[in-house]
């Protein structure tokens, strides 16, 4: 059960937090499609204290999205304290902790899987953290920096002990990043050593995934990070499995162009202006429009325009002319 606050979710999904992916728009979408708890982006902590205004609207939550966490990572303990403080102003659901991040330029640095290095500093940072703020304060981590250190049961204790909510593990260390098989085993060891809820994290691609996830882990919750860019129908469909044990069918053409398109109309209604929402969401297309037929000359095409009307066009048109070929049948 993933209960944290009043939150109480029996076989959570939860959408992870991604670096450019997880804004409104998109935590709007993945809601509507059933995932249970949204995270924002992670939120650099020493550009929330320098007041940087790109950083700050990464903290934008709206109510149609609750429970809603807000994910904070740096390595120094003063700004996270802070920026903890300011993230609890915009009133989440949960305040959570990167300690998983393993991009060079984040970790070298002793923030998201740096903190690994260091489990006593991850511990007080966390524990500062947790008497700073009112919310319930969660941690995202991996299962250690390298094969040849793997601390997760001593640091899931150490967090366990000041106060934090909840676990979520990347079954992979900071090494592998997003490669080779993650190592789920270590949830089960993790749930025997605490008795707060734990997620399990990576390599969750398909519903299949998810479902095998929950069993053969035992855990709360299941978050998805990659699995679900590009396909909101991840949870929904992971639902679906679990509940009624059979796979829904795959949506069709013409539901995957109109969420396209709804999933885009989030982002330009929340966007300082057309233009800002339109060209950020390039990075979409290749996910929602993979497999169509004929697809690679509309991908080109629809990089080139900058506003939501002729994008619109284009992808009704397209479906269109798919609808009067011989290849409907297959796309649907």
């Amino acid at each position: 059960m993933w209960k944290i606050g009043n939150i109480e979710i029996k076989n959570a999904l939860l959408l992870a937090p991604m670096e450019d992916v997880t804004n409104i728009g998109f935590r709007k979408l993945c809601k509507e499609f059933g995932a249970d708890v949204v995270y924002t982006e992670f939120v650099n902590s020493d550009g929330l204290i320098r007041k940087n205004e790109k950083t700050h609207k990464k903290l934008r939550i709206s109510e149609d999205e609750r429970p809603v966490g807000i994910q904070i990572y740096g390595g120094n303990l003063e700004p996270m304290i802070e920026a903890a403080k300011i993230a609890e102003e915009e009133n989440p659901d949960i305040i959570d902790i990167n300690a998983g991040c393993w991009v060079k330029k984040v970790a070298k640095r002793g923030a998201g899987a740096g903190l690994l290095l260091d489990p006593p500093y991850m511990q007080k940072m966390v524990d500062e953290i947790v008497k700073a703020v009112n919310k319930p304060v969660t941690v995202k981590t991996r299962i250690g920096w390298d094969q040849e250190n793997i601390m997760i049961l001593e640091i899931a204790k150490r967090l366990e002990d000041v106060g934090v909510a909840a676990l979520t593990i990347h079954c992979r260390t900071r090494q592998q990043g997003h490669k080779g098989e993650p190592d789920w085993s270590w949830i089960p060891k993790i749930k025997e050593v605490v008795n707060i809820p734990v997620a399990v994290n990576g390599g969750i691609m398909i519903p299949e995934d998810a479902k095998l996830a929950f069993e053969q882990t035992g855990a709360d919750a299941v978050m998805i990070a990659r699995g679900a860019i590009g396909n909101p129908w991840i949870f929904s469909q992971t639902k679906e499995l679990i509940e009624n044990g059979k796979l829904p069918s795959e949506p069709s053409i013409d539901e995957k162009i109109k969420v396209t398109l709804q999933h885009l109309r989030y982002e330009i209604a929340r966007a300082d202006n057309e233009r800002w929402a339109v060209i950020p969401f390039r990075k979409f297309y290749s996910g929602y429009l993979k497999g169509f037929h004929h697809v690679s000359k509309i991908r080109q095409q629809i990089m080139q325009f900058e506003s939501y009307e002729p994008i619109e066009e284009l992808l009704l048109n397209y479906l269109e002319e798919i609808k009067n070929s011989p290849h409907y049948e297959q796309a649907v």
